[in-house]
């Protein structure tokens, strides 16, 4: 890239906050390192961006997407909202994006922010003993430690979140007999202390079962706490009964007008009667239909084709969505057979550097990309396609080539990307610039 057009994110966010502070962005003014640290840049509502790469439409040759037509604009926020889209002007008194692509911010459904021992000392995961159940009593063991600076560990994560261009994440958060409602109050305190840059929901997670440990009082409570989701995890092999388990599930769910996401890593028989049970309670409950989510669901995996796309369009009528792990060992999940019933997919990172998984970048923009390359997403049209599984469904043109994103009046949440269109941001995991949220640079 030019170098003239390179721009650091200590830089972007100087200048950005002498914008909001109504100063000209002369040298003498942005080299005045002691104002700028003194400016709180989240106290102020408008902002003005110059020369903000959007994409307007597709270039075709015969009939195929060859490329994608961009523009500089100029983009005004003020109150948290995109206030005004307008033809560039470069040399106004603006912040200057340094023709960086402008894309929706991204989106984290499924991972667990109250544990983890990133901003801690390095350790990977050791040899597991027992399955889920040996976890689970791991777990009871070194949860009370974990907890003891969850709060800080949390926000440290938030951040490396944020530095991935991610400004919204749903995560579980373990309810138990062992954390009781530390885990999910801890995690509270991180999120109220990152509010005005991260946007959350949180699930309420029973990871050591409902009735193997019991984990119901404290679930009850929880459901009457600022949760989004009822959660579970594989009701038969850990609570040795479907039904009972997921019929405890809903009706919490039912009472408090919450959301289902239910982790499901039973990849045989059980996994699949544990599927089709939720898909019969929520076509009686229509109430949950756009609500409930199944994690994982490595039994759509095992499948045969036929089976699958059965399945893919009774989640689609019943409007259950599929959060899936990208990639999970040798198992390849059939996230276009989904597509193709229109059943909503989402993907997260799932545990990050904890005694589940040693791995974990923050980055949902490389799991698009390796989505893109298990399933041979590799034209323009199919890159770009790809790139709602990072936003979670918002993109910026439509399968037309029509401009959808960004409008006036959407939130400011989004990200600056050093692309030139976001088929090549998928492909190449390009580098995140900075990150607004709620109208706030928070990166």
């Amino acid at each position: 890239m030019d170098n003239s057009n390179h721009i650091s994110r200590k830089d972007f966010i100087k200048n950005s906050a002498l914008a909001m502070a109504g100063l000209s962005l002369m040298p003498s003014i942005a080299t005045a390192s002691t104002l700028v640290d003194s400016i709180n840049t989240s106290s102020f509502k408008k902002m003005k961006f110059k020369n903000v790469k959007l994409e307007t439409g597709f270039e075709y040759e015969e009939g195929e997407v060859i490329a994608t037509k961009t523009a500089l604009f100029c983009i005004e926020i003020e109150n948290g909202k995109i206030s005004k889209i307008s033809e560039n002007q470069p040399n106004s008194n603006a912040i200057d994006a340094k023709s960086f692509l402008m894309l929706p911010a991204f989106k984290d459904m499924h991972i667990h922010l109250d544990k983890t021992f990133y901003g801690d000392k390095w350790q990977a995961v050791r040899k597991r003993k027992g399955g889920v159940k040996g976890m689970i009593a791991l777990e009871e063991q070194i949860l009370p430690e974990i907890l003891k600076n969850s709060t800080e560990k949390a926000e440290k994560l938030i951040e490396l979140l944020q530095s991935k261009g991610t400004y919204f994440a749903r995560s579980h958060v373990n309810i138990d007999p062992t954390a009781k409602l530390d885990a999910l109050k801890n995690l509270q305190k991180a999120i109220d202390n990152k509010k005005n840059g991260f946007n959350t929901e949180l699930v309420a997670f029973p990871q050591h079962g409902v009735y193997y440990t019991d984990s119901v009082p404290y679930l009850k409570e929880a459901a009457k706490m600022d949760i989004d989701f009822i959660g579970g995890v594989d009701p038969f092999s850990i609570d040795g009964e479907i039904e009972k388990t997921m019929d405890f599930t809903i009706q919490l769910a039912l009472d408090h007008k919450k959301g289902i996401d239910i982790h499901l890593h039973e990849s045989g028989e059980s996994g699949l009667k544990t599927i089709e049970y939720l898909i019969d309670k929520v076509n009686e409950n229509p109430s949950l239909k756009g609500k409930t989510y199944v994690s994982h669901a490595f039994v759509l995996g095992k499948l045969e084709k036929q089976k699958q796309e059965e399945i893919a369009e009774k989640l689609a009528n019943a409007k259950i969505g599929i959060v899936s792990t990208i990639p999970f060992g040798g198992l390849i999940m059939p996230i276009p057979t989904l597509y193709k019933y229109n059943v909503e997919v989402l993907t997260g990172n799932d545990s990050i550097v904890d005694h589940w998984n040693t791995f974990g970048t923050g980055s949902v923009l490389q799991k698009t990309n390796l989505m893109a390359q298990l399933y041979g997403y590799s034209t323009e049209f199919l890159l770009s396609r790809a790139l709602k599984l990072a936003t979670g469904d918002i993109l910026p043109l439509d399968d037309k080539g029509v401009q959808k994103w960004p409008k006036v009046n959407d939130q400011a949440n989004l990200v600056f990307v050093d692309a030139s269109c976001s088929a090549e941001a998928v492909s190449r995991i390009s580098d995140v610039k900075s990150l607004i949220c709620n109208g706030n640079i928070v990166y």
